[in-house]
């Protein structure tokens, strides 16, 4: 796959699994929404100051015989604290997903890219609650700020001012041709 994804832990913390065999030919719809411990767990998972809202809708609908094309959005606000000021921040995100799945890599054809390419169902099963949770991974800034915040870089120091200046001008002493 083209997309940097996180390392997978053991076991995801919010698990929904899914069979193929629980999805009728007119497809089906969920919407979940994490608890108190499994948005704890997550936030620790994300170094997060805190996840007070997480929550999922899916569209599941049967793709081929043994597929499923699975659609939907994570939605949640994190808590996080601002690269510039430090201070607690709340960012609220909203993430599409839309991914196929089918039987081990067996369907998985050359042709697509691999962005494109089915992702594998691991014994008939999708792990919503993982999809949920990786989308949402996916989708924290690493380096949030505050609304108007703005780094201010240092002035630039005078040349002699650093901390080798002293070195510096022993060295050009010592190179000058003594009269």
């Amino acid at each position: 796959m083209s997309r940097q994804e996180p390392k997978h832990p053991a076991k995801w913390p919010w698990s929904v699994p899914l069979a193929v065999a629980d999805v009728p030919e007119t497809g089906r719809h969920l919407e979940l929404a994490a608890d108190d411990q499994v948005r704890a767990a997550i936030a620790k998972l994300a170094e997060l100051r805190s996840l007070p809202h997480l929550e999922a809708t899916f569209d599941v609908a049967l793709r081929g015989r043994d597929g499923l094309h699975v659609s939907g959005q994570v939605a949640a606000t994190v808590g996080q604290v601002c690269v510039v000021t430090l201070d607690p921040i709340d960012n609220e995100i909203e993430e599409d997903i839309d991914l196929e799945f089918v039987p081990g890599a067996a369907s998985l054809s050359d042709d697509r890219d691999a962005e494109d390419a089915p992702e594998a169902l691991v014994e008939g099963t999708v792990d919503l609650g993982a999809i949920a949770t990786e989308f949402l991974l996916l989708a924290i800034d690493p380096h949030p700020r505050k609304s108007g915040a703005t780094f201010e870089s240092l002035p630039k120091e005078d040349e002699g001012a650093h901390p080798f200046a002293a070195l510096a001008a022993l060295k050009k002493r010592q190179s000058e041709p003594r009269n």
